[in-house]
């Protein structure tokens, strides 16, 4: 069974909102990235999403852009996620999962790809520009089963009925609903229409429903409790690390962690 089941059973059986949380490898740099990781399993998160940088991240806001940015600057390469990867697979048992651009997928192989993430320890993929028709052309989805890798595909508000209902014949693990058009960034509050929106969502997929895009603090923990299974938290934690000197970095992480788990 994947890593990523494992653990949805596991948040199911505790009767808790799972925690998702992102970084951006290279970011502030390959060993914090590592170590980051490590304090984020410390204290409870349930999965990690770690981005690949890329030049032109589309989805992300200022935050994740400037991180992105940041990690290509220190010569972040394809490979050094996978060398963080395979190394932190000793390291941590919670499912890792990779957050890349179509382009870094397509230029690196879809197949080599793939079989590279899952042999370093990925449990999940999530390649939020890939659409339907171009995953079928690249075998994206045929590649990801081969391997034993989720295929977590992200849907948003203005995602119409055709839209889900093809992306429901091949997600797999647990579908990334956005809380919001547009693109990543902390937000103060959340789109009072969520629940009107994950209620749509839930007549399509039976598999498990994440909510990012804004997810900041412990009152949209709380929010979501009772509508979806995980909470994503990215820019929020960016941010957390954008403010903090490097040697405050992890017990900064560690803090804004334990507090968004005190909804639980």
């Amino acid at each position: 069974m994947n890593k990523i089941d494992k653990r949805l059973q596991k948040t199911k059986k505790e009767k808790r909102l799972g925690l998702m949380t992102h970084v951006v490898v290279g970011y502030p740099s390959l060993a914090k990235t590592f170590d980051i990781v490590k304090i984020m399993e410390k204290n409870g998160v349930d999965f990690v999403e770690l981005q690949i940088p890329f030049s032109d991240p589309l989805a992300d806001g200022t935050t994740i852009m400037k991180a992105c940015e940041s990690a290509l600057k220190n010569g972040t390469k394809v490979k050094d996620a996978f060398d963080v990867v395979e190394k932190l697979s000793g390291e941590v048992k919670i499912p890792l999962l990779f957050m890349a651009y179509y382009n870094t997928v397509f230029k690196y192989g879809t197949e080599k790809f793939c079989k590279g993430a899952s042999a370093v320890g990925i449990a999940g993929l999530i390649v939020p520009d890939m659409p339907i028709e171009e995953e079928q052309c690249e075998h994206f989805d045929k590649y990801c089963r081969k391997y034993n890798l989720k295929n977590i595909k992200v849907l948003s508000p203005s995602s119409t009925d055709e839209r889900l209902e093809k992306n429901e014949k091949v997600a797999s693990g647990f579908v990334y609903f956005t809380a919001r058009q547009g693109i990543t960034g902390a937000k103060d509050t959340l789109d009072p229409k969520i629940q009107i929106y994950l209620k749509k969502v839930k007549k399509y997929f039976s598999i498990p429903v994440a909510v990012g895009f804004g997810i900041s603090k412990r009152e949209h923990m709380r929010a979501l409790q009772q509508h979806a299974d995980i909470a994503v938290v990215g820019s929020a934690i960016i941010e957390v690390i954008n403010k903090s000197k490097d040697q405050d970095i992890e017990k900064n992480v560690r803090s804004f962690i334990k507090n968004l788990k005190m909804v639980n």
